[in-house]
């Protein structure tokens, strides 16, 4: 029998912090639709980020390359995937039909992922994979990093719900929250639940906390991630360095480090170009190298 996230958890002998798990969630929505304090808070981090260019962008061409905790590989091998994925080559197209492809190396081969809002396909070493799990994992992972990406801009529409939640700390700055609904969630979910840590001096988000029901093995997990450094490209305001730490079922767990090597926007990338087993014509060259501050 395949054991599940919380069957590992008890396997590495954590139950007593899994006892506390319950309080280290996202606080339960009031009750559904959109509250305007909520809504007026978005739209200012939005803008904060650069809102205007983000609406000129029609494709994105990014790199990253990181670090996966030990613990985190080995509780979740499938969705980690750490031998294929420790860097990687990603092209998003945007706009009202969105296409995300990555290109995913490390130490066993390559990886390639081509997402659309319903379907995913997956090419190991450029052998198709119909696995299902390794299926979900890869639409989940897929969701999740556009999301980390490109968010406050991802909730700005599409929330099944939107409201203000209680003021907390992140790295000693004062951060407003959000929480929000969604319907689909990110990957194979069929909804998930988001807060937005909003810093209250420059308006910049600071954290992302959510839910992971789009894969069996993670039904009930939090996990969140920190945005620890930002860069602005071509007048949006990136996120470049990341930190992923669980919430629930293991408090505090160390998940993946990873920063942005190279990003650059609106190469006139064509749906082709990006959803075969391989990157071709503009997607094919490495993403542009950042550029020092």
């Amino acid at each position: 029998m395949r054991v599940n996230w919380l069957g590992r958890c008890l396997a590495v002998l954590l139950l007593p912090l899994l006892a506390a798990c319950s309080t280290r969630g996202i606080p339960a929505p009031s009750g559904t639709g959109e509250q305007a304090a909520a809504r007026e808070l978005l739209q200012r981090s939005a803008e904060a980020h650069g809102l205007n260019a983000w609406r000129g962008v029609n494709d994105i061409s990014l790199s990253y390359t990181g670090e996966w905790a030990g613990l985190a590989s080995r509780v979740q091998p499938v969705l980690v995937d750490a031998g294929y994925r420790q860097s990687t080559e990603e092209r998003l197209l945007l706009g009202t039909t969105p296409l995300i492809a990555q290109h995913h190396e490390g130490p066993r081969g390559s990886k390639q992922v081509v997402r659309t809002p319903q379907t995913v396909r997956v090419h190991y070493d450029g052998l198709p994979d119909t696995q299902a799990e390794r299926l979900a994992a890869a639409a989940l992972v897929a969701d999740g990093y556009r999301l980390f990406l490109t968010a406050p801009f991802h909730f700005l529409n599409g929330n099944l719900h939107l409201e203000t939640g209680p003021d907390e700390m992140v790295d000693e700055r004062l951060c407003a929250t959000i929480i929000a609904v969604r319907r689909p969630g990110h990957g194979f979910s069929d909804e998930d639940r988001y807060q937005l840590f909003i810093d209250r001096t420059d308006y910049r988000l600071r954290r992302l906390r959510f839910s992971m029901e789009g894969l069996d093995s993670t039904r009930g997990a939090i996990a969140e991630v920190d945005f620890l450094e930002h860069r602005e490209i071509a007048g949006v305001v990136w996120p470049v360095r990341f930190f992923e730490r669980l919430r629930k079922p293991i408090p505090g767990l160390a998940v993946h480090s990873w920063w942005l090597t190279g990003l650059d926007v609106n190469r006139g990338l064509q749906a082709g170009e990006i959803e075969g087993p391989r990157f071709s014509g503009k997607a094919a060259p490495p993403a542009q190298g950042l550029v020092s501050p």
